[in-house]
């Protein structure tokens, strides 16, 4: 039996990461490290820094992570490409070229007999207005049209400076620890969802750039998939357990 393979986070493209570079690479790297073993990887959001597709242009770069997963998908490997925040604007690119799977909202799904919840995390259980208004304004078709309408020299620039700008606010570019479970909107979500839901086995997400491992009740169990910016780290699951763990260059625990 074959494993799938959890990841998010990884914001390729930030200007505020000094080894963007060498940081694809390794995440390229970890894809091509599993493809001989994944029956499907799940990218949950912020893969890239900013993403905005153009009728006619996609942001430049990104060509060794962009050929992997097309050749995963080549492979049989199937990868399920979710939005995040910063990059809400994939339209229909990487479906078209790389082959993957796209999903603009948070998936519930069955695999291998246990209950998924999927979702990069952005906004669930989070009752900050400011937040609600920047989701407002990014979701608005009106506004993404003339969004469009700026030359790719420009829109994009100003995309990457503000996801920079962003970023840099937090003290040393991190995000903040794990503020216990009353604090944590993801985690006050994941439990008000499992009431009308109790057959949710796993709640997966990305957004928090934090790794938890959390038990909800017996049955149900809560994971925040940490980063490929500090942690490198990933969840895999083979059929019976599901484990996050962290990649090491040249490392392969699950053959």
């Amino acid at each position: 039996m074959k494993n799938v393979y959890f990841l998010s986070d990884a914001h390729l493209g930030s200007r505020a990461i000094a080894h963007g570079r060498n940081q694809e690479r390794r995440l390229v790297h970890f894809l091509d490290s599993i493809k001989h073993t994944a029956s499907a990887v799940y990218m949950l959001g912020d893969m890239f820094d900013f993403w905005f597709e153009y009728k006619m242009n996609v942001p430049k770069g990104f060509t060794r992570f962009l050929g992997k997963i097309s050749e995963l998908t080549d492979m049989g490997v199937e990868v399920h490409f979710f939005t995040g925040n910063h990059d809400i604007w994939c339209f229909d690119y990487l479906q078209k070229e790389c082959g993957v799977i796209l999903h603009t909202t948070s998936l519930t799904c069955e695999i291998d007999g246990k209950e998924f919840f999927l979702a990069h995390g952005d906004g669930l259980g989070d009752k900050d207005r400011n937040f609600k208004v920047l989701h407002w304004i990014f979701h608005n078709r009106t506004l993404i049209k003339l969004f469009s309408m700026i030359h790719p020299r420009w829109g994009i620039d100003f995309g990457l400076t503000w996801a920079k700008h962003s970023r840099l606010k937090r003290e040393n570019g991190a995000e903040p620890p794990f503020q216990g479970e009353e604090n944590e909107p993801l985690v006050r979500f994941s439990k008000e969802y499992l009431i009308d839901h109790p057959n949710i086995n796993y709640f997966i997400y990305g957004h928090r750039h934090i790794m938890l491992d959390l038990m909800l009740t017996d049955a149900s169990r809560m994971l925040i998939l940490g980063d490929w910016i500090r942690s490198f780290s990933y969840a895999v699951f083979d059929g019976e357990n599901l484990f996050l763990e962290q990649y090491v260059e040249g490392e392969t625990k699950f053959e």
